[in-house]
């Protein structure tokens, strides 16, 4: 009887048995993902590192996104496809793409992952794999704040926090390419650097308070936690938005992933001082989870092939060393982005 069945096709990839910490993250043996109608089979080369998959690895997500153990992490990546559902039109077999997972199916620590169609771009054609998976989720993440929600205007006043980081590095560029007046924050190391990506302020966080200095601002872009939060709402104009990428999430976030009703009313009681606070200062205070999309992905990789966006990748780390990516990327220390080579 076992000779009739066929084996199930097997794949490496790093897998999270347990919550809590990297000890809880193994290499393994996955089985290759099924591929539906609309999804693309591709097989990755490079995938990136992100503060994100320690919030997931350490169950910080779980109230948003429930997933099953044991997981795949990962959550961006390029590679080339390998095989097409029935439904899709837009790619074929050997086309290099670039893409975010879809938020229910992440997965990019492997051989293979199958993605939506409609989140799948072709890759950027001047860049390398590595340089590829460096872009979708700090891209998408920027593009949905400044451009979507902020609709970021020429000669407008941005602050966006952490400038050396993953998202700040591209931010920066991005808000510079809108023709905004950029300010951010880092590290005394970093002050110069900085400036070489657009930044027109650059406050030493170590030394300076960013909201004795900042005054008038039309939007903050924050991806940091605690108090900064809170003093952002300090520098902004009357009418001015406070968009956060690290929380706390808010009822209307709540209402767009159709929670149920004790989610939404958790969601409420997470952000209600800073909803209050915001209010209080004729500003207001939104959560973003950044949602995979490929239409802006092709819009992110005309800028990136017309030399206005470079990526900026700190580190490359081969494949069976993505225990030590994860652990580099937890001093917080990276500039730009850190990249696990699969292939």
């Amino acid at each position: 009887m076992g000779d009739i069945l066929e084996k199930e096709n097997m794949m490496k990839a790093f897998i999270v048995d347990h919550y809590g910490s990297n000890d809880g993250v193994r290499a393994g043996e996955m089985p290759d993902p099924d591929l539906r109608d609309d999804d693309v089979l591709v097989q990755i080369h490079a995938a990136s590192v992100n503060p994100l998959d320690l919030k997931i690895r350490d169950g910080k997500m779980k109230l948003i996104l429930p997933y099953r153990l044991p997981l795949i992490l990962g959550n961006d990546l390029a590679g080339v496809v390998v095989r097409v559902g029935s439904r899709v039109r837009r790619f074929k077999p050997g086309d290099e793409v670039y893409a975010r997972t879809d938020t229910n199916r992440i997965g990019a620590f492997a051989e293979f992952i199958s993605i939506k169609e409609d989140a799948v771009a072709n890759k950027p054609r001047e860049l390398t794999m590595e340089e590829a998976a460096s872009i979708p989720l700090v891209g998408l993440a920027a593009w949905q704040v400044l451009v979507e929600r902020a609709n970021l205007k020429r000669g407008q006043k941005v602050l966006i926090h952490a400038g050396s980081g993953g998202v700040g590095t591209f931010a920066i560029q991005l808000a510079k390419h809108l023709g905004a007046i950029v300010a951010t924050t880092t590290s005394t190391a970093n002050l110069d650097w900085v400036k070489g990506l657009g930044a027109d302020i650059v406050i030493d966080y170590r030394k300076d308070d960013f909201e004795k200095i900042l005054h008038d601002y039309d939007v903050v872009l924050n991806s940091l936690g605690g108090e900064t939060l809170e003093k952002s709402l300090r520098v902004l104009k009357p009418g001015g938005k406070l968009i956060s990428i690290s929380g706390p999430p808010d009822p209307n976030f709540a209402k767009d992933i159709g929670s149920s009703w004790i989610l939404r009313l958790v969601m409420r009681l997470l952000s209600y001082q800073i909803r209050k606070k915001a209010k209080r200062h004729h500003v207001s205070y939104s959560f973003l989870f950044m949602r995979p999309s490929g239409d802006q992905l092709r819009e992110i990789g005309s800028l990136i092939d017309s030399g206005i966006i470079r990526p900026v990748v700190d580190r490359v780390f081969p494949f069976e060393s993505t225990k030590e990516a994860l652990a580099y990327i937890e001093k917080g220390r990276a500039k730009g982005k850190v990249i696990v080579k699969v292939r």
